[in-house]
């Protein structure tokens, strides 16, 4: 007895947000007894959940959120599910099989499931079971309504192609295998939406938390950053595309796919009306649109070829994260500028807060990028009080070598290629054929497209601990860099007209947990005064020289009991236990980049600078 239909695939699922309450989804899987006879030996049907999701590097086990499972055949009768490891259930059936399983979902994140009240939010790879040898097979997705009678007026917002939907989204999507399946996040809920077009493409956009924004504003400002992404690659590859933004209180993060994004932002982020300039926030949260969105190619399209043959059950390491993810970097703040979202100051203050990220972390001298891309399930992704002292992170420092590389190409071929013609090879050669990119694929497409011998910059950039030489690569644009001491934890440079004396401040060199009321310390620089008094992370600090201490004024009092005797007295709790010790403070090291446009540069310096800025389209 099989359920299945003419046109239907055969693979079914159906997804209901159950008990918003309890926060379980109910799922069901449907399996017509042909694909059995077709994928299966002697009828076994093995059944797994994905131990990550594509674009977030760390192993999550989604299996342990499952709670409920069962089994039975097509006619109804039960049937036994055995479960082999971790995240994969066997059973053996000839007449079609449907899979019963609820799974909790309670993580408000861009990367797996949440579900209560207010919305119901999934990744695929969070809740849908994979089955073993139909990872190909085209297969189907009912999204059915919460039958809870708070959540009526729920729509949907989800970038899967629906066959047969209702006016509030509910009904059948199809998709044309697993992977595809997974790929496109579903938000349920009320929602403000949204939509542009980009080169007669539509695109959408569905806001869930943010109670007044400034619409216009933000769909004008997305459709010109969308647009300069497409015309740097000379094309958009797909015939939709949908943002999803959910905003909270405190929140950000991005996951990207092939015809949509993930976002969560602060509602602080989204842009104010009436608003004359966009204020700090609304760029962040730009900067993180245009990332995702540039994902669309960079990622998504143009692969790592590990990423193509690894599967979902383990790790899948490369390292080619420091392109896939720092030349996105890269972009993502270069884009708000060519599309005249903002202006080339504001770009630099960007750009120099990058640079003081990279200085700032320690573990720059002893990770390189393309190791820090390798790490990044157990390193990156998996980060403890010591990581400032051990690793560097391959989206910022990636976005540094990209920075360098753009600036050498155009230097040496006198502004005739930059990295823009390495990204449009990137995507005729790998991207468009689908193709995936090698180990050293992006190098060798790099020296390709501009016929430059490239081997001794990548060696220092990518497989050293050397820095990058900004300063001078900076110049050939008309930009002067500077370091200096920095001011507090909270000074990050920036882009100023011109560069004056900076007393250098005193410091114990540590890291603080952010978002507490108390002095938290987080991480410990290496070699830094606090470490030589001992202070460790995890201390809570408490008073410096017999002043209270707290995150805001913890700086300040160094600084003054230092310059008064060269010394200070802590007390911290470490635990439970009162410790009292003496520090000796040591002048901040010159860790915060501060650039600025220079003066009347010469006529080629600044048709270079102009070049390097202007938009594309």
């Amino acid at each position: 007895m099989s359920d299945a239909t003419p046109g239907d695939p055969g693979l079914v699922y159906r997804v209901r947000p159950l008990f918003p309450r309890r926060h379980l989804f109910a799922v069901e899987l449907s399996l017509d007894h042909r694909l059995i006879l077709d994928h299966s030996t002697e009828g076994r049907v093995a059944l797994s959940m994905p131990a990550w999701i594509p674009g977030s590097y760390m192993i999550r086990d989604f299996a342990r959120n499952l709670v409920a499972i069962a089994a039975e055949d097509l006619d109804g009768r039960p049937l036994e599910l055995a479960k082999e490891d971790k995240q994969t259930w066997v059973c053996r059936t000839a007449a079609g099989l449907r899979v019963s399983y609820e799974v909790f979902a309670w993580e408000l994140s861009v990367r797996s499931a949440h579900l209560d009240l207010t919305h119901a939010y999934f990744n695929g790879a969070s809740l849908l079971l994979k089955v073993d040898g139909c990872e190909d097979r085209p297969c189907r997705l009912e999204l059915l309504p919460p039958e809870d009678e708070s959540c009526q007026g729920w729509r949907v917002a989800s970038s899967l192609r629906p066959t047969e939907v209702t006016s509030a989204g509910f009904g059948r999507y199809q998709a044309d295998s697993y992977q595809d399946l997974i790929d496109h996040p579903v938000e349920m809920g009320v929602f403000t939406a949204l939509s542009f077009e980009v080169g007669g493409i539509a695109h959408r956009i569905a806001v869930t938390g943010a109670r007044w924004f400034d619409e216009d504003r933000l769909t004008r400002d997305l459709s010109k950053i969308c647009a300069e992404h497409a015309a740097l690659f000379g094309e958009l590859p797909v015939d939709r595309y949908l943002f999803l933004v959910t905003a909270l209180g405190e929140g950000y993060g991005g996951l990207e796919h092939a015809f949509s994004t993930s976002l969560i932002c602060c509602r602080d982020d989204m842009p104010v009306p009436g608003e004359a300039l966009p204020s700090k926030e609304y760029n962040r949260f730009l900067g993180l649109c245009s990332h995702e969105y540039f994902h669309l190619w960079m990622v998504k399209r143009i692969r790592p070829l590990a990423f193509i043959a690894g599967g979902l059950e383990h790790e899948v390491h490369t390292r080619l994260l420091w392109a896939f993810e720092g030349i996105t970097s890269y972009y993502d703040e270069l884009a708000l500028a060519r599309s005249g979202c903002i202006d080339h100051k504001t770009y630099l203050g960007l750009l120099a807060e990058t640079i003081t990220r990279v200085i700032r972390t320690p573990g720059r001298r002893l990770q390189t990028v393309a190791e820090s891309s390798f790490d990044a399930w157990t390193k990156f992704y998996k980060q403890d009080e010591n990581a400032p002292n051990a690793i560097v992170s391959y989206y910022a420092k990636g976005a540094l070598v990209a920075l360098a590389l753009d600036l050498l190409i155009r230097r040496e071929t006198s502004g005739a290629q930059s990295l823009d013609d390495v990204m449009r090879g990137l995507w005729q050669r790998h991207g468009r054929l689908g193709v995936g990119v090698p180990e050293r694929g992006v190098e060798a497409v790099a020296m390709e497209a501009t016929g430059l011998d490239l081997r001794d910059f990548f060696a220092r950039a990518l497989d050293s601990t050397e820095d990058l030489d900004l300063p001078a690569l900076l110049a050939t644009v008309g930009v002067e860099m500077r370091l200096r001491s920095r001011q507090g934890a909270k000074d990050m440079g920036g882009c100023v007209d011109a560069f004056e004396v900076v007393p250098s401040q005193a410091t114990l060199d540590l890291r603080l947990r952010p978002g507490t009321a108390e002095a938290v310390v987080q991480s410990v620089i290496t070699a830094g005064a606090g470490e030589q008094a001992g202070i460790a992370p995890g201390d809570v600090i408490i008073a410096v020289d017999g002043l209270r201490a707290t995150p805001d004024t913890l700086d300040r009092l160094i600084a003054r009991s230092a310059a008064r005797s060269g010394e200070v007295e802590v007390h911290l709790f470490r635990r439970d236990e009162l410790l009292r010790l003496i520090a000796r403070p040591q002048a901040a090291p010159d860790d915060t980049c501060e650039l600025r446009l220079a003066s009347a540069p010469p006529e080629c310096v600044a048709r270079a600078r102009a070049a390097w800025l202007a938009s594309v389209g």
